[in-house]
């Protein structure tokens, strides 16, 4: 299949409840373009020196988002007809009368426009989002997290691992684009957390890892920052001890969300590791054995920064995921490309709704929008009660896995 065709559903398109939309009033992402996507390029334009023709084109991105109409990509680009063909039917359209995960997504594909990061230049390539991710692996910011977490690690294997897995999930929540970690923390002791996981399949996930031992998994990532360095640290757990032989992560080919996982920003974290002492050097060195002996592997694919979901993955990536067998799923917005960003009533099967995929996997979420499917009958309404805005404040967790499905 050529890069940027639009594939065809591995679901009937008619079994999906109605999406997320923006123009939906009070909701996360009504809120998403009415005030935090106007300040994400404030911040964006205020971070970076550019010329005075960029900071035009992003005052006349705010402009539109803020009151005009949505305009598809003017610039000459591999992607630009892929772009046009799935956004058409949004073209025209208020910012706040759309789609929500579509409107995230072409929101930064029009910041790359902006800046011109495809185009011949000065800021051909650059990473509109640099500043914020160097920042993040000061040694007094993400490192220091990691080194608490690691010195704080039990002998036992399994409570390693729990420990571990646990943390990338509470990694989650330092998001550049959507920062809980500010205001709740990042993560805290496992057992204060437990309480905050509505979901915990932990003990599946080891279960399914011991009896695939040696196998391989793949992590599709989610941020650079704290939750990368977390995330290579539950790496280095499997193979270090062995569970798995090998560890590919699916990695964004360009920058999205502010602070996605790009190749150069795992090679920053390793660099940042090794540049560290103690207990954070000698992980560093081991993940760099890892690169340099082909067990840890990094991965790009155009689908990953686009509009589609999981369910029109092209089949390129379909074949590629079932030869894994085990697949981890990083964040928020990954875990709404399973279901579709739509509004499944909270009891709905999550196992069912994500049958379509083509390999095990377990999502490691911190709620950040509202879509949620596989509570407990009545739980999502005794939560929203106690805390109203629990969907999307970042407090909450899913440890959520799909180990039905089988792996080739």
């Amino acid at each position: 299949m050529n890069t940027f065709e639009v594939p065809s559903y591995l679901i009937d398109p008619c079994e999906l409840p109605a999406p997320l939309m923006t123009s939906e009033p009070g909701s996360f992402a009504y809120n998403t373009f009415k005030v935090r996507v106007p300040r994400i390029i404030d911040e964006i334009v205020t971070r970076n020196d550019f010329s005075a023709d960029i900071r035009q084109a992003f005052q006349d991105l705010r402009t539109e988002i803020t009151g005009g109409t949505i305009r598809g990509l003017i610039e000459p680009a591999p992607d630009q007809m892929f772009w046009n063909t799935v956004s058409q039917p949004w073209l025209g359209h208020s910012w706040l009368d759309v789609p929500w995960y579509w409107a995230e997504t072409f929101f930064y594909r029009r910041v790359l426009e902006a800046t011109g990061y495809f185009q011949p230049g000065p800021w051909q390539g650059v990473d509109p989002y640099a500043p914020q991710k160097e920042s993040e692996l000061q040694p007094d910011a993400a490192p220091r997290i990691l080194r608490a977490t690691l010195e704080a690690l039990p002998t036992g294997l399994c409570q390693r691992f729990e420990m571990l897995l646990h943390a990338s999930l509470w990694g989650n929540r330092t998001d550049l684009s959507y920062n809980v970690a500010s205001t709740i923390g990042p993560t805290r002791q496992i057992d204060d957390e437990r309480a905050n996981l509505l979901v915990d399949d932990t003990a599946r996930v080891w279960d399914k890892l011991g009896s695939t031992k040696g196998g391989r998994v793949v992590m599709i990532t989610d941020n650079a920052g704290t939750e990368l360095l977390m995330d290579l640290a539950l790496v280095d757990c499997l193979l270090a001890a062995r569970f798995v032989s090998q560890v590919t992560l699916h990695l964004k080919p360009q920058p999205f969300f502010v602070s996605d996982a790009m190749p150069k920003d795992v090679q920053a974290s390793i660099m940042a590791l090794r540049d560290s002492s103690g207990v954070l050097h000698i992980l560093g060195d081991r993940l760099q054995h890892y690169l340099e002996t082909g067990r840890l592997v990094l991965q790009t694919h155009w689908f990953y920064p686009t509009s589609l979901f999981y369910f029109q993955m092209p089949p390129d990536l379909y074949e590629d995921l079932k030869m894994f067998d085990l697949v981890f799923l990083k964040g928020d917005a990954n875990h709404r490309r399973l279901l579709g960003d739509a509004h499944w009533p909270p009891a709905s099967s999550f196992v069912s709704i994500t049958a379509y995929y083509p390999t095990p996997f377990v999502s490691l979420r911190t709620l950040k929008s509202e879509l949620i499917t596989g509570l407990s009958e009545g739980l999502a309404e005794r939560l929203s009660l106690q805390e109203p805005d629990w969907r999307v404040n970042g407090r909450r967790g899913v440890i959520q896995a799909n180990l039905s499905l089988v792996a080739h």
